[in-house]
């Protein structure tokens, strides 16, 4: 699995079960998570391949080793390998997420 950010192009926002129903035709395992406001978390990885869908709010991922930073919002998509070092900050309405594993 590359790194791989796909910025929601639709007009309209997409509804939550609308994102679930993309990740589960890929058979993928999905379960959904919220933040609140500003919260941080620091630096780690993981491993395993994560899938993640913004359901509503916004959330910065840095890539330090990469040297990339990316605010993702509603509709968007997140696929980050295993190993990739990162860290996440949740925008200032929150966020809510869909995610998915793969190992």
């Amino acid at each position: 699995m590359e790194l791989k950010v796909t910025s929601w192009t639709q007009e309209t926002l997409p509804a939550e079960e609308e994102l679930r129903e993309l990740l589960e035709n890929q058979e993928l395992r999905v379960y959904r998570w919220s933040n609140p406001a500003d919260e941080v978390d620091a630096y780690h990885t993981h491993g395993y391949h994560k899938v993640l869908y913004i359901v509503n709010g916004s959330i910065r991922f840095d890539l330090p080793t990469r040297g990339e930073t990316f605010i993702l919002r509603t509709g968007d998509r997140l696929e980050l390998p295993s190993g990739i070092r990162h860290s996440a900050v949740v925008g200032e309405e929150g966020v809510t997420c869909l995610e998915a594993h793969i190992y």
